[in-house]
């Protein structure tokens, strides 16, 4: 059985499905691997070293996934990559079942067997392939580094015979993965820290990271029981608004991190609150690519309004795509390890399994 990975597309997408370890790991279980000439090349991993860990290469995409039962992939396959595609190949990656749906859809019809890791279930067994929490943790760190270098102002507060400088204030929205890292980033760097969340649960994990939870009296309950957010009713969006005007007006950075699966990411700074933050204040949104957290984010721009910066990002991780590799690589190889048989020598779909039956595109 053989394990095939093309190049993506690196100008949009920097990051690789194996990497040298994870192709080790692959090797040992049993299985080949082709990958595409120069697979990786723009990471400063030349095809040679890849080689002496036992990789086979070719010269064209094409070739590769003629040659593989099992494709490796980051994001959704290009139209070219998808007519090479043959029938009974196990394609995995992450595809944005959302945004794609028509598309793999199409792509199961042809008789491919797609897994989506964005759709893993949130139990024990799967955390060492779940894609969505390694990559959010990076995106989280990235934010206030970013955020940071765009505020051309010292972070900790500093005491000099010059007079003292005092720390800057940030807020994270969203206490998810990548609001969890936030705070702890900001917190390391010096920063005093709040942050918000609709999931009431999220106020322990905010205070045991050291910063200061900002509470929305609700009783409804808006946490999913995969343990994610989920849409808020009018009058809790009020409310959130009113407890946010006068953080805007007090914090320095703020970091939107908030999606709902499967949805349009929730609009929880509007223009209004926006506009009340400081000249020289810093609005990063990770959610840019799904709708925004903040009014004027646009993906991959900076905007500024009222001396207000207001940054949108599409791919935060090609700022740091030796490490999201890394981490990338090794979900994808616990999936490929659960997915393989060594006693049928053959990938084993099996639908009993909740991590197979969760993750693979239905027709």
């Amino acid at each position: 059985m053989t394990v095939g990975s093309i190049k993506e597309n690196i100008n949009i997408e920097r990051r690789v499905a194996i990497t040298l370890e994870s192709a080790k790991n692959i090797i040992a279980l049993g299985l080949n691997i082709n990958l595409e000439k120069d697979y990786a090349s723009h990471l400063g991993i030349s095809d040679k070293q890849y080689e002496e860990v036992g990789v086979k290469f070719y010269i064209s995409s094409s070739e590769v996934i003629n040659n593989s039962k099992l494709i490796l992939k980051v994001n959704c396959p290009t139209d070219e990559e998808i007519k090479a595609l043959k029938e009974e190949t196990i394609l995995v990656g992450i595809f944005n079942p959302t945004k794609n749906e028509n598309k793999l859809k199409d792509i199961s019809k042809k008789h491919i067997n797609v897994f989506s890791l964005e759709l893993l279930p949130r139990i024990s067994r799967a955390q060492s392939m779940d894609v969505l929490s390694s990559q959010s943790n990076l995106a989280g760190y990235r934010a206030v580094i970013e955020s940071i270098y765009e505020f051309e102002k010292a972070v900790p507060m500093m005491m000099t015979a010059a007079g003292t400088v005092p720390a800057a204030k940030v807020l994270v929205i969203g206490a998810g993965v990548a609001g969890l890292q936030a705070i702890a980033t900001a917190k390391r760097l010096g920063a005093v820290v709040s942050a918000t969340d609709v999931r009431a649960a999220s106020k322990e994990q905010v205070e045991s990271l050291g910063g200061k939870f900002l509470t929305v009296e609700q009783e409804e309950n808006l946490e999913t029981t995969g343990g994610y957010a989920k849409e808020a009713s009018e009058e809790f969006k009020k409310k959130q608004a009113n407890l946010l005007k006068e953080a805007m007006i007090k914090n320095d950075i703020v970091i939107c991190t908030a999606l709902i699966p499967g949805r349009p990411a929730p609009r929880i700074l509007n223009e209004e609150l926006v506009k009340l933050m400081k000249p020289g204040s810093i609005i990063y949104d990770l959610a840019a690519e799904q709708g925004g957290n903040a009014a004027y984010s646009a993906v991959d721009k900076i905007n500024t309004v009222n001396g207000i910066k207001v940054i949108g990002i599409k791919n935060l991780m090609n700022k740091l795509p030796l490490t999201a590799s890394s981490l990338y690589a090794k979900n994808l190889f616990s999936f490929v390890r659960n997915l393989y048989s060594k006693e049928k020598q053959d990938f084993n779909i099996n639908l009993d399994d909740e991590i197979i039956s969760k993750t693979l595109i239905k027709e």
